[in-house]
């Protein structure tokens, strides 16, 4: 959940058995920015195309997602079986599910309302 994990990914895959994204709290802490007060604010920007996508809806491919192939990268060099997925709100959406398949995770987790 935090972009300092992403890169010890090589030195934490030493000591679990898995490692299971929290995309919600990872894209808080990558962007600097609160899913709960960016309502207020990141329509604007979309609207402005500074933001393609809402980071909260649809997995930041280039950023968050540059961040989970670097731990899968690392996690697997260490630990070549280790379990790697995701929990939260991404699992629910195609785009994003589609990217975790292609950096190899084993499962994706999401709300039941979020299921596609």
């Amino acid at each position: 959940e935090l972009p300092r994990a992403t890169l010890m990914a090589g030195d934490l895959a030493k000591t679990v058995d898995f490692f299971s994204f929290g995309t919600n709290d990872l894209t808080q802490t990558t962007w600097g920015l609160s899913r709960d007060d960016s309502g207020g604010f990141l329509p604007q920007y979309m609207a402005r195309d500074l933001v393609g996508l809402d980071p909260f809806m649809s997995l930041d491919q280039d950023g968050v997602g540059e961040l989970m192939r670097i731990a899968v990268d690392r996690g697997r060099a260490t630990r070549p079986g280790i379990k790697l997925g995701i929990c939260g709100e991404h699992g629910g959406d195609p785009s994003s599910i589609h990217f975790c398949e292609r950096i190899g995770l084993d499962y994706i987790s999401c709300s039941p309302f979020r299921v596609p």
